[in-house]
């Protein structure tokens, strides 16, 4: 046991964890939250769903990645230069936020894609510190804090955020929430350097050419990116509708949703993503991305079981227990899995490419969930995400030599 909790228990990791948390408190202020604020407000629907476009540099961000990995702030070193600006400015267009009325909806609009454009630019630096400040042996750990330290900050500024206001009104929510982000930049400023020094790109253009060129020169690149696109598919395939289907599948109230799916599942992810992350410094990154994918795969035929018991407590909790304990251990293994697979010298760029393409599958597959599960019914819809979980599994076994350390790693290892 305490070889297991050693790997948690130093600088690095507890910096990830800090920095996953500062990476998760934005996200949130320019959505759910932002619309509760708006919907109090009076404003119309209409206006309230066009503020969903706020999201869209997260989506984006591998456009300007290049740029984190090019220009070095004159403080704090390569990466924590860009983080500590980042979350500065980030508690200033907060608290611009704050005091902004919702019915100004052009100034909050501006506000909120100042936020999230902040917000996506921390992201890339964040992550590409994470790449580059683990040590092998601790991605599994490094990964499972940053997750563990994003979910607790989307329940600050999720449902915290939501029980404040009504006591203490919006603006000192959004004020308490920018005094966190501030509070961020100093934790940043107390985090270790990476112990590898490298040779940045010298020029935004070499930014952007040199990390294609580096990772599509290792033998396999292709499979290994065909692995990321699949490894998460059937998971996120039946995560698309897990809600929608709690209530409208089995009879659930949106309470009883609320209270066991956000509150349960949100502590058994952050379970799943510790014992995942210190079980994989023990069985390595190939075991634990397959064993995991494989408890990915199951939770979603829990569902299959549940549709079939209906509205059954035991079997709810359950089935939301499994699915989250699994997803948590899976999405550990994933980011462990891109953390290694970065040139440190391009992990700013590389991470968000990696990380956009394992999101695409998601994209593209969930906009067909509501036609199967109304064309064949619950069961048969959960079986199908099964299904689609397969692929994935089957790129882990057929590039196994690539993961345990074949020559794909060969040329991140030397040019870090």
């Amino acid at each position: 046991m305490q070889n297991y909790l050693q790997v948690f228990i130093n600088r690095r990791v507890a910096a990830v964890a800090a920095l996953g948390f500062s990476s998760g408190l934005p996200l949130l202020l320019t959505a759910s939250t932002l619309q509760a604020w708006m919907t109090t407000a009076g404003v119309n629907l209409r206006t309230i769903g066009l503020f969903s476009l706020v999201g869209l540099p997260y989506s984006v961000k591998f456009l300007w990645s290049p740029l984190i990995d090019a220009v070095a702030i004159p403080w704090m070193g390569r990466r924590r230069g860009w983080i500590a600006l980042m979350q500065l400015m980030l508690a200033g267009a907060v608290a611009w936020m704050a005091f902004t009325m919702p019915s100004a909806v052009l100034v909050m609009a501006l506000a909120a894609m100042c936020v999230a454009l902040l917000s996506a630019t921390q992201d890339i630096a964040i992550d590409a510190y994470r790449a580059d400040v683990l040590r092998e042996n601790e991605r599994g750990a490094g990964a499972a804090a940053s997750v563990a330290g994003y979910r607790i900050a989307m329940l600050v500024s999720g449902a915290l955020a939501l029980v404040m206001s009504q006591s203490y009104g919006w603006r000192n929510v959004y004020l308490v929430m920018a005094g966190l982000m501030a509070l961020c930049a100093a934790a940043t400023a107390a985090s270790p350097e990476p112990e590898v020094k490298v040779r940045p790109p010298s020029t935004f253009g070499e930014a952007v050419v040199r990390p294609l060129g580096e990772y599509f020169s290792r033998p396999g690149c292709i499979g290994m990116l065909l692995l990321i696109l699949f490894y998460k598919l059937g998971d996120a395939y039946a995560g698309s509708l897990t809600t929608a289907f709690l209530i409208r599948g089995v009879g659930f109230s949106a309470a009883e949703v609320g209270t066991v799916n956000k509150g349960m599942g949100l502590v058994a992810t952050i379970i799943g993503a510790a014992f995942g992350g210190g079980l994989m410094a023990r069985i390595g990154l190939f075991r634990s991305l397959f064993w995991f994918g494989v408890l990915q795969m199951v939770s979603n035929l829990c569902f299959a079981a549940l549709a079939l018991t209906g509205r059954h407590y035991g079997m709810f909790m359950t089935t939301i227990a499994f699915e989250n304990l699994s997803g948590g251990m899976g999405t550990a293994a994933l980011v462990a899995l891109l953390i290694a697979m970065c040139d440190k010298r391009f992990s700013a760029t590389q991470y968000a490419l990696l990380s956009s393409l394992a999101a695409a599958g998601r994209i593209l597959i969930a906009p067909s969930a509501g036609y199967v599960a109304e064309s064949l019914g619950w069961p048969v819809f959960f079986l199908i995400t099964t299904v689609a979980a397969v692929p994935g599994l089957v790129c882990v076994l057929v590039y196994a030599p690539l993961i345990k350390g074949g020559s794909f790693w060969r040329t991140t290892r030397v040019s870090a």
